[in-house]
């Protein structure tokens, strides 16, 4: 069985967009050039990739599942040996496909993508935002190349950046909540809002560790939101001091009592493993935050 690399490739874009129109817009061909290209895979490897279903659409079949993650690698796999052999020639190119939450795109991404285009202008970057959970995800199906999340890191490898530590934002009206050395979430539980950012199994060791119960009084996506909350004198905001820096407030902030820390880093299922543009852009990442 000779396997066509291209209908591979098409396959890929398909079973991402699960959408042929979209699929052949991206990959600019025609309709019924992709729908063929699958069917030609499909005959090759004898076995159903995609069904259509009447309520949901484009679906993947469970092994079409198992061969799109394959699909990626193998075309990981290709992309590496051209930027092996580019790189010999002093020509790397190619693209870095990276998953990143919003504060770090805020806070190192621009440092780390100019510093990184000044060296290798004919690198494309391709910027993906979510939580660490989903940025985890999109490491595990290779999604993308790598990505930068909060810890824990297993099962992935990864390449600390920096460390960040869980602060609390004080309600404008809370005077005497400023005069305090430290916010004490024990005394505080019944105020706090939270900020989902990756830090949900810090917070949830901590507070287990301390006897404290963890009360969900207000949960928030994003920062921007959290310090509107505040703002309103809606409760005290807990969030990662470095989340926090990345959007511009006025509000008080302070440390609190259990301490909460936690680490961000650089992961990839292994660092041998992805490609040498890849692998160049994590040098950028780890110069910017020394």
């Amino acid at each position: 069985m000779i396997m066509n690399m291209n209908h591979l490739h098409i396959f890929v874009k398909v079973g991402e967009k699960l959408n042929i129109t979209e699929a052949a817009k991206e990959l600019f061909i025609s309709q019924p050039a992709v729908s063929k290209a699958i069917k030609n895979l499909e005959s090759s490897l004898q076995l159903k990739l995609l069904i259509r279903d009447k309520h949901h659409g484009l679906m993947l079949t469970d092994v079409g599942k198992e061969i799109l993650l394959l699909a990626r690698q193998m075309k990981g796999i290709e992309s590496k040996i051209y930027q092996i052999a580019n790189r010999e020639n002093k020509l790397l190119n190619g693209k870095v496909k990276i998953g990143s939450f919003p504060a770090v795109s805020t806070n190192i991404m621009p440092q780390a993508i100019a510093a990184f285009r000044s060296n290798y202008p004919l690198i494309r970057i391709e910027l993906i935002e979510g939580t660490s959970d989903q940025i985890k995800g999109w490491v595990e199906d290779r999604t993308v190349d790598i990505g930068i999340a909060a810890s824990p890191f297993e099962p992935f490898e990864n390449h600390l950046l920096c460390n960040d530590f869980m602060v609390a934002v004080i309600p404008p009206q809370r005077d005497e909540l400023k005069r305090e050395k430290h916010v004490n979430l024990e005394t505080y539980q019944d105020e706090l809002i939270f900020c989902k950012g990756g830090h949900e199994i810090a917070m949830s060791n901590a507070f287990s560790q301390y006897n404290i119960e963890l009360k969900e009084n207000l949960t928030v996506q994003n920062a921007e939101t959290l310090i509107n909350m505040v703002k309103n004198n809606l409760g005290i905001g807990i969030i990662s001091n470095f989340t926090l820096s990345s959007v511009p407030h006025q509000l008080s902030k302070k440390n609190i009592f259990p301490r909460i820390t936690r680490d961000i880093g650089v992961i990839a299922h292994s660092f041998e493993e992805i490609t040498p543009a890849a692998h160049e852009f994590v040098k950028s990442l780890k110069a910017v935050v020394i």
